[in-house]
């Protein structure tokens, strides 16, 4: 496995990351997996050579640190080899200030996810969102103090306009604390809109993007028909938030293109979307979910698999604009 460097930082990572939202506790969601269920997925991404791990706060309302902790500690008892990372932002309870990115919620925050993942720091510490109740340089001054509590070693943002991110990079280096070096977005062969202003504005200031959804929520992969918009899958029969991300005709098309290719090459169609999204320059490395075997299966093979510029032209030909969606 070829190691990449994490945006502009000197910290190595695998090429995938491994997204944690699926693992912790199905009262949260009817398909999360639970600790059992977990253990063999987490198993073969360590020992494939995975050492990066996403997960938040908000995911199973804390359990999926837990057992992203718990998981890791079984598997990989050296820490210095792992890169974690988690998030804040979302509520965590029904209290007002158990929310959003006061520096109240951050510095309460990073105390509990360290607590629930049983570790003294996290590698990568995250705002989930942007939040529009709170002053950024707030914020910011409270994200640098997390990394100089030696809490977190660097920062990370998510989805956000240009302007919101353009605006907190700027008050970072004005003030000289501790800067974003990582951008998690909202980016697949269906959803381009980053390539207009987010994307560009990483690779200027040298920010790794860690790209969310890089298979669309399954989208890709052609389990979804025309007309239905449903799939055999629990979370895609309740994942409404896809419905409303997807299934224009235009996405139905991109994927056609993906499942031409892939049949050509003797792929499957996630390995060719992993493929195109891991050749672009601006990113450290997508998330992937894995909630079967052969996913985590696929999302492997695709390392190997080169596109030629022929290919990435016909699968980036069909799309077509969409309204700016993912952000809060």
């Amino acid at each position: 496995m070829d190691f990449k460097s994490l945006g502009h930082t000197g910290v190595r990572v695998s090429p995938l990351c491994l997204g944690m939202m699926t693992y912790g506790s199905k009262k949260w969601r009817e398909w999360i997996l639970e600790e059992d269920e977990s253990r063999p997925l987490v198993r073969r991404a360590v020992e494939a050579g995975i050492n990066f791990f996403d997960t938040a706060d908000v995911y199973s309302l804390g359990e999926s640190e837990v057992l992203t902790g718990k998981l890791l500690r079984e598997f990989q008892p050296r820490r210095d080899e792992l890169v974690i990372a988690t998030k804040v932002f979302n509520p965590m309870s029904d209290g007002q200030n158990d929310r959003g990115l006061s520096r109240k919620h951050i510095m309460a925050g990073i105390d509990a996810s360290l607590k629930r993942l049983g570790m003294v720091y996290v590698a990568l510490y995250q705002i989930h969102r942007f939040d529009y109740n709170t002053p950024i340089e707030e914020t910011c001054d409270a994200l640098d103090a997390v990394v100089k509590a030696g809490k977190a070693l660097y920062i990370g943002a998510s989805s956000m306009y240009a302007w919101q991110f353009a605006k907190m990079l700027e008050y970072q280096k004005a003030a000289g604390l501790a800067k974003f070096v990582t951008m998690q977005n909202h980016y697949n062969l269906v959803y381009r809109e980053e390539e207009r202003e987010v994307i560009p504005l990483c690779l200027d200031q040298k920010i790794g993007c860690i790209p969310w959804s890089p298979l669309a929520r399954g989208f890709v992969t052609g389990t979804r028909k025309r007309g239905d918009g449903k799939s055999e899958t629990a979370r895609a029969r309740t994942d409404d938030f896809a419905h409303k991300l997807y299934y224009r005709e235009s996405d139905f098309t991109v994927v056609d293109r993906v499942t031409e290719i892939a049949q050509q090459r003797g792929v499957t169609n996630a390995q060719v979307a992993l493929a195109w999204i891991t050749s672009k320059p601006v990113v450290s490395a997508p998330i992937i979910g894995a909630s079967k075997p052969y996913q985590l299966e696929d999302a492997l093979g695709a390392l190997t698999l080169k596109l030629t510029e022929d290919e990435v032209k016909r699968l980036e030909e069909p799309y077509e604009p969409h309204p700016i969606l993912g952000h809060s």
